[in-house]
């Protein structure tokens, strides 16, 4: 590991090369370690998500990026560890929203934190309710890292979570690994493609949201109105969900 590539500004911590470099030789622990981090600890929130496992996927086939030569990386580790990793961490989160609450979460705004991003999480919790909520949350950025605390501070139980958490951890975590794979094994230069491909990865990613929000706006006259409905809604400003 190469201590002169650590990134000092916080927007390259969202790019999966630096940390990749970073890792060298120890780049698929370093991604099974961020992976777990990601989805289990609240500051592993700024670390990158989708584009680092597309982008560890790609490096399974390929060895060299935008010129930089890179460690060869493990597919069948990967599809085996990357799971493992995702499930371990928002098991972990889960654990840490029951047992402390809202108290997790009670803390002033910073660059590594923001309120509104726990509100998200609380919002798909709530619209999609908890198993789906679960699901669709790996693939959305920052809502999957707040979305298990979440859960486990509004009460869920811990068997559907795992269920939901196991089944969710599985289809993010090899589905992203297999298409870097599969692009990094047929497309040449596919390095110029790594944003690009992100940007359609994500954007694929929020499709299944868009279409339950725009049922739920066709629906909307036959349900609750909007002061009942907020009023229904758990609050983390309350205890009355654990």
């Amino acid at each position: 590991m190469d201590l002169t590539t650590i990134p000092l500004d916080i927007t390259e911590w969202l790019h999966p090369t630096a940390w990749l470099q970073l890792f060298g030789t120890f780049a698929t622990i370093g991604v099974l370690a961020i992976i777990f981090a990601e989805t289990g600890l609240l500051i592993g929130c700024i670390l990158p998500g989708d584009s680092l496992l597309f982008t560890a996927g790609i490096l399974t086939a390929v060895s060299t990026v935008n010129g930089q030569e890179f460690q060869s990386l493990s597919l069948p580790w990967l599809l085996v560890g990357g799971p493992v990793a995702a499930i371990a961490g928002a098991q972990l989160g889960h654990f840490l929203g029951a047992r402390y609450g809202r108290r997790l979460f009670d803390r002033p705004d910073s660059k590594l934190f923001r309120s509104e991003w726990v509100d998200k999480a609380e919002y798909y919790f709530n619209r999609f309710g908890p198993a789906r909520a679960v699901l669709l949350a790996r693939f959305i950025p920052i809502v999957r890292t707040f979305l298990n605390p979440l859960a486990g501070m509004l009460g869920m139980d811990a068997r559907k979570f795992l269920v939901w958490n196991v089944i969710g951890g599985i289809v993010w975590t090899d589905a992203l690994f297999l298409l870097g794979h599969f692009l990094g094994s047929e497309v040449p230069d596919i390095e110029r493609y790594i944003l690009p491909g992100v940007a359609v990865i994500l954007v694929l990613s929020v499709i299944p949201i868009v279409r339950e929000i725009m049922k739920g706006r066709r629906g909307g006259g036959n349900g609750p109105n909007k002061n009942e409905r907020e009023e229904s809604r758990p609050s983390l400003s309350s205890d009355s969900y654990r």
